[in-house]
């Protein structure tokens, strides 16, 4: 089963820059999106539903045209549940979780602190928040898949410029030692790392320059986790720069499933 997992930053503005037709054109069993920044009765998703996307689940954010996580599957889930039951952020669309027969995918946006230390600070509440929440749900569903935009570049070979970024929110010491505690005590595994430990490759460029993109100078703050119990199912795990619908690159994992 191919999962993807992809910040579209506008589902509106990535279909009239032709996610459609790119989806199409590749054989992909669930897709999950971020910041869709719409409505369901606002985007026409009739072609997707033709091309095998029946099954549609959608958590929109109160605040019109912000944040909101999607997912287009051709697989019918056994249960979904919008957000964490925490309030303050389950109103900003943040978490969706489907049950597929044994496993869990959780499609996540996490918040960003670029704007100030207001949201600096609801950043780390949620990051606090999210870990203690998967690790209750662990309890109950132990194989689990959380995909999404953390928002947080882990080590200096996920950025192109570390030293000039160590003060810069999405690589500050704290966010990223609460992705490594992810890693090394919240039980789960970056799937991309752990089948190119050494290769630097980037999900995310700055629109503050144009050429960001063109000379690679990115981040990689886009991950597919997945709990240890999962880990024997992962058979592929890639970042598609290819796909140019948005400022984030979609990311996509294969699982024996």
């Amino acid at each position: 089963m191919k999962v993807l997992s992809y910040n579209v930053n506008g589902l509106r503005a990535a279909i009239r820059k032709g996610f459609v037709d790119w989806v199409k054109e590749n054989d992909i069993d669930i897709i999950g999106l971020q910041e869709a920044k719409a409505l369901r009765e606002q985007v026409d998703l009739e072609e997707l539903q033709a091309a095998g996307y029946e099954h549609i689940y959608w958590h929109a954010a109160e605040k019109k045209g912000y944040s909101g996580v999607v997912v287009l599957s051709k697989v019918k889930a056994d249960l979904e549940v919008q957000g964490m039951g925490i309030e303050r952020f389950d109103k900003e669309g943040r978490v969706l979780r489907l049950d597929f027969g044994d496993w869990t995918l959780l499609n996540c946006y996490f918040p960003s602190g670029t704007s100030g230390s207001v949201r600096q600070e609801v950043k780390y509440d949620f990051l606090d928040s999210i870990y203690d929440w998967v690790q209750e749900l662990k309890k109950e569903r132990p194989k689990i898949l959380l995909q999404g935009d953390y928002n947080i570049a882990h080590e200096e070979i996920d950025i192109h410029n570390p030293k000039r970024n160590h003060k810069t929110s999405g690589f500050l010491p704290e966010e990223r030692a609460w992705m490594s505690k992810w890693l090394e005590e919240g039980g789960f595994v970056d799937s991309f790392r752990q089948l190119h430990p050494e290769e630097q490759k980037f999900s995310w460029w700055s629109m503050r320059s144009k050429t960001a993109r063109a000379n690679n100078k990115g981040w990689r703050i886009d991950y597919q986790c997945v709990s240890e119990d999962l880990v024997p199912a992962i058979k592929g795990a890639e970042l598609l720069n290819d796909a140019v619908h948005s400022d984030h690159c979609p990311c996509l994992i294969e699982l024996d499933v």
